[in-house]
């Protein structure tokens, strides 16, 4: 309406039922047999649906005949690039709206007319991965910031009036007549025709709707009726408001429109929309990136889960297809698990919810999502063990039901607060145990396994019979005395193998009891811990600490038990990399769970938390043949450094433990606990850092040292590093947090926050429910040549190296380990191996899911979606060895000729879309399918029995 000859077209996106709460109270059943009256009325395909199903694409597509082709993002805390490259993948074509980005990037967004946008991925060329976005132009989704720029005249605009219901919105609208049409036709048409000038496309998307909304029929009927007035009345009177036209629409509808108008010429742009920033409070800048690290328990439990049901998946899948083939009883079994199956998979969606994964929901509701997770990996340890259970039975007992259950996880939780325990094996003479290990990736790896066993002298054979070498080292248990905080216990002891396992495969190992061996034994050195007579305990020597193994000679201070400095051996380069743990003091009112800002009166003062402890309570090193390790507690966190012996990959880089302990409040209130890692790495002034973006791709990160250091906190879901023209300092993560590099040669990553105040931006309490939280790290010092290229002939793109990779997929996704109950042995086969070649090493198999049968969705169909993602990797960064258990194709092929999968020779492959719906090509042969460098492929393989 500012400008000339333009149009508006106004659309609202209706949610397609509007049911009252009386409706709602109904059980689910009922609520779709009514829904399913409402579907035979719009003579649409008939609902087949239970009340444990998902809603999914495939669910909408099965059942309601449509398919997804506009994405609706409109509360997140920030976006990544990932999502609109999942988009695209799902050929949902019409676009996408976002809503919560920086105001600043709101701001340029207006001021250059560019906020409608192809999204491309940074190491596109080609544009093949553009998704066409929309960015909401105002802050907020809220009926009052969404007409246009003045909230209090778009509140006049909202025309629910519910009995016994007050509010703002409530008192402030009057609903529409002949009297006052064209006055509030008027003041609205202002309103859109300021949200269009943002836009050179004459069109403008203006969306109805807030939280909570339309939880009763005759809000429908006010909002409606009040809007279809104004609309005849502007519609007719075209002249008095240049031309424009509004009505109500979809957001296909907008994205048609915006395409039409733009002649598909839109500007493309590549990155993520992170830190997000709000002005909301006091005008002052607010940085989201307290999320990324609250409650940090809970994190480690989702993705706890999502590695449980990613191995429970393939498990599952290659078991019930081996069943049907053979005709086992075990069918039956495995097919009426498939709900549990269902329900650990809606309970991991559920909690990636916006203020679940985020820690962001009041107390009571995160123990409400740590209960569904917790019955999310109880479901899933119940499937894995049948599934094992069935694919080793020997062949003549296959026929006969499954018995009661002999093969069971050797880990497990009591409870969902309650850290993991494992069980330890009683081994005799007269009763060997045996132990199975699944590697759920499809290469072969070494994996260090660690079993608890209850006498110290055992022996390991493989399945061939070969011996395996091992380790045994104490098992610590917390002491109650002061003098000696650590105590090894008596009644267990942890015994450490490295196993070589086969891709996609379940391998059996044997413990026999034998006579003491000393050499297996693992040498302890301690200050303040009770000993046992099976280890000869030394007292702590003088001096600083040295740990080392073919590839890394690390010291660590003497006095602090922290690392201080690392030699490559392959170089001979020493590099002063050092650990240390400090915090901020949270603003009191101004950081909370989701906003993270310290103490604007001692911002350039880190709480030095390690200072409130007269050095460590306790320093244990540990040594053997296998691994060697130093512990140092100190009161609020537990920090292990670990080294390995073997030639596999685990030996390039330095595995670390914390176990961060917060005690119950008061004590260390507004406390946000970091550790940091120090380097010589020369990465910029100022400082540059690259995160991962959900472990997809990495995003450069440059340090803006005006904005402070809450508005440098970025995500980190698995992966962060630094580096210069000659070293790169990588660590890995086994969750999401946030990570920084404020300095140059710097790195730290955010541990866990103790909030006692909300941050007003809707929880409504503070943050103290914190839990004894184990986090999981690799790090790795590599050195960078100039040649190799890899990742980074351009400069905004890089790339972890080959070996970060590995390791990364080891972290996320470690081997499952099962014990076999006594005198069940004889009763199990002591391998499967479920694909007989190995995939490239830069191939990630993500996950062979079983698809639902597409009529009766609580039963499971055939077929299976097998989703691989080629990762990049820098050639420039030198692993300074072979890497035994890797193998690399010149093409981009993914399985080798004569390749079985599952022991099926006879499949249909299919590639479809990401979520299975849409089928792209048919595959002959598994030899023919190629994955390009960083993308995404998903093959439909349905076994043909």
């Amino acid at each position: 309406m500012t400008r000339g000859d333009w149009t508006v077209d106004w659309t609202v996106h209706r949610p397609y039922w509007m049911k009252s709460k009386e409706y709602w109270n109904n059980s689910f059943d009922e609520r779709y047999r009514k829904l399913q009256e409402d579907v035979d009325k719009k003579k649409r395909p008939p609902l087949k649906v239970r009340s444990n199903d998902r809603i999914s694409h495939q669910w909408i597509k099965n059942n309601l005949g449509v398919n997804v082709k506009t994405g609706w993002s409109v509360d997140p805390f920030g976006h990544g690039p990932t999502v609109p490259y999942l988009l695209k993948k799902s050929e949902v074509t019409g676009g996408a709206v976002i809503q919560r980005l920086h105001f600043a990037w709101k701001e340029w967004f207006a001021r250059t007319q560019n906020g409608d946008f192809f999204w491309r991925q940074n190491w596109d060329w080609s544009g093949h991965t553009d998704t066409l976005v929309h960015n909401m132009p105002f802050a907020i989704y809220s009926i009052r910031a969404s007409c246009g720029p003045h909230p209090q005249v778009c509140l006049n605009y909202d025309f629910r009036k519910v009995k016994n219901e007050f509010t703002d919105y409530s008192e402030l609208a009057v609903f529409i007549d002949d009297e006052n049409v064209k006055q509030k036709a008027d003041v609205l048409m202002d309103q859109y025709g300021r949200t269009g000038s943002v836009s050179p496309y004459n069109v403008a998307l203006i969306p109805l709707g807030d939280d909570f909304r339309y939880d009763h029929d005759v809000e429908w009927d006010q909002q409606y009726t009040n809007y279809k007035k104004l609309f005849d009345f502007i519609n007719a009177n075209k002249d008095r408001y240049r031309g424009a036209e509004v009505g109500f629409g979809t957001p296909s509808d907008f994205f048609r429109a915006l395409r039409d108008r733009a002649a598909g010429h839109f500007p493309s742009l590549r990155g993520d929309f992170f830190v997000y920033s709000d002005v909301f409070s006091d005008g002052r800048p607010a940085y989201w990136s307290g999320y990324y690290t609250t409650r940090p328990y809970w994190k480690v439990l989702d993705r706890e889960l999502e590695a449980k049901l990613r191995s429970t998946e393939m498990l599952y899948t290659f078991a019930l297809n081996d069943g049907r083939r053979h005709g086992l009883s075990t069918v039956k079994l495995l097919e009426h698990d498939y709900e549990k199956l269902i329900k650990a998979r809606q309970h991991l969606a559920l909690f990636q919810h916006h203020d679940a994964i985020t820690g962001t929901s009041k107390a009571a509701v995160m123990t409400d999502y740590a209960l569904k997770l917790f019955e999310g990996l109880q479901n899933c340890a119940s499937i894995q063990s049948y599934a094992v259970q069935s694919l080793l039975s020997k062949a003549a007992d296959r026929g006969a039901p499954l018995a009661a259950k002999v093969v069971v996880p050797d880990s497990d939780r009591q409870t969902y607060d309650q850290p993991t325990y494992r069980l330890a094996l009683n081994v005799d003479e007269s009763r060997p145990r045996n132990v199975i290990v699944f590697n759920p990736h499809g290469r072969r790896r070494t994996e260090p396994i660690r079993i608890l066993v209850s006498n110290p002298n055992v022996r390991v054979v493989d399945s061939a019979g070969t011996a395996v070498e091992h380790q045994v080292n104490p098992v610590w248990n917390v002491s109650e005395t002061a003098e000696q905080p650590l105590a090894m216990s008596k009644l267990c002891f942890e015994l450490l193998i490295v196993a070589v396992l086969e891709p996609l495969s379940l391998t059996t190992f044997t413990l026999h009891k034998t006579p003491p061996e000393p050499e297996r034994l693992a040498r302890v050195y301690c200050k303040n811990c009770a000993g046992h007579s099976v280890f000869t305990v030394r007292p702590m020597r003088l001096g600083d600490v040295q740990l080392e193994n073919e590839h890394l000679q690390v010291v660590f201070d003497g006095k602090t038990g922290l690392m201080s400095s690392v030699v490559d051996k392959s170089t001979g380069v020493l590099q002063h990399v050092s650990i240390d743990f400090a915090a901020y003091q949270s603003a009191q009112l101004r950081s909370g769970a989701y906003l993270f800002m310290p103490d604007p009166n001692l911002r350039e003062t880190e709480k030095k938390v390690l200072d409130d402890y007269p050095g460590p309570s306790t320093v244990v090193v540990t040594s053997g043949p296998l691994s060697s390790e130093i512990t140092v507690v100190y009161g609020i966190v537990t920090h292990t450094v670990r080294l390995y012996h073997g030639r596999g990959i685990e030996s390039k880089g330095l595995y670390v433990e914390n176990v961060v302990d917060f005690k119950k409040p008061p004590k260390n209130r507004e406390t946000e606990l970091f550790m940091r890692l120090s380097s010589g790495i020369s990465n910029g002034e100022p400082a540059v850092i690259y995160t991962d973006s959900n472990g997809f791709q990495m995003q450069k990160r440059v340090t803006v040292k005006r904005v402070g250091i809450e508005g440098n906190y970025y995500p980190a879901t698995s992966t962060v590093y630094i580096e210069d023209d000659k070293h790169r300092l990588t660590v890995l993560v086994n969750h999401a947090q946030g990570v920084a590099g404020w300095e140059p040669g710097r790195v730290e990553l955010m541990l866990d926050r103790r909030t006692l105040y909300d941050d007003a931006r809707g929880m409504g309490e503070g943050v103290v429910d914190n839990k004894p939280t184990l986090t999981k790290y690799w790090i790795l010092l590599e050195s960078v040549t100039s040649s190799g290229g890899g990742g980074h002939h351009r400069d905004h793109v890089s790339n972890p190296s080959l070996v970060a990779n590995m390791l990364s997929e080891g972290l996320l996704y470690p081997a499952n380990v099962f014990v076999v109950e006594p005198n069940a042995e004889h009763l199990l086969r002591p391998t499967a191996a479920f694909a007989n070649t190995a995939m490239p090493c830069d191939v990630h198999l993500m996950n062979v899911r079983t698809a639902t049968d597409p009529v009766f969705q609580q039963f499971p169909s055939s077929s299976a979606l097998v989703v691989l993602h080629r990762k990049g990797y820098d050639c420039r960064v030198d692993t300074g060895y072979r890497i035994p258990e890797c193998r690399l194709r010149r093409d981009k092929g993914v399985f080798d000729r004569g390749t079985v999968f599952a022991g099926f020779r006879d499949l249909r492959v299919s590639k479809t879309t990401v979520t299975g719906v849409h089928h792209l090509d048919t595959v002959d042969r598994l030899e023919q399918v190629e994955v390009s460098p960083m993308e995404l492929s998903v093959l439909n393989v349905t076994f043909v029995v």
